[in-house]
């Protein structure tokens, strides 16, 4: 969704999601920051390096790595799905930047939501799936 801030600024609005990792993601023209929660990206996703990449990777798929500024909002999950939600909030933001960007976006497979969620605990059991131990006698 397009929308203008308050300084007149173009912004472009996506949401990303895995597992119960959620980030709202703004594209503002600028210069290739990276901003989590207001923390630079590089100090937010430290844990593992290539975090950074996966979250910047729609951009330099397309060459706007240095355009436009980042600005998210994660909560929920670990550093892993923050990661990914971010790579797809990106990508939908780019897709509401030029329309054309899609197709590069799809063949890549950023546009793709990851379905796999925790499986719920069934009673009885003491997980989802750890049955008490069993014995004949």
């Amino acid at each position: 969704m397009q929308a203008t801030e308050k300084s007149g600024r173009v912004v472009y609005w996506g949401t990303g999601r895995r597992k119960s990792a959620i980030a709202r993601v703004r594209l503002v023209p600028g210069t290739g920051k990276l901003i989590v929660n207001g923390r630079p990206g590089e100090e937010y996703l430290q844990f593992n390096p290539s975090y950074l990449a996966i979250a910047k990777a729609p951009l330099e798929t397309l060459g706007l790595e240095n355009e436009y500024d980042v600005l998210v909002n994660a909560t929920g999950g670990g550093l892993t799905g923050q990661a990914d939600s971010i790579r797809l909030g990106v990508a939908r933001a780019l897709c509401e930047l030029d329309p054309e960007n899609r197709k590069p976006l799809k063949i890549e497979g950023y546009l793709t939501r990851d379905p796999r969620a925790k499986e719920r605990k069934k009673y009885g059991l003491h997980k989802a799936r750890k049955a008490p131990q069993y014995s004949k006698r």
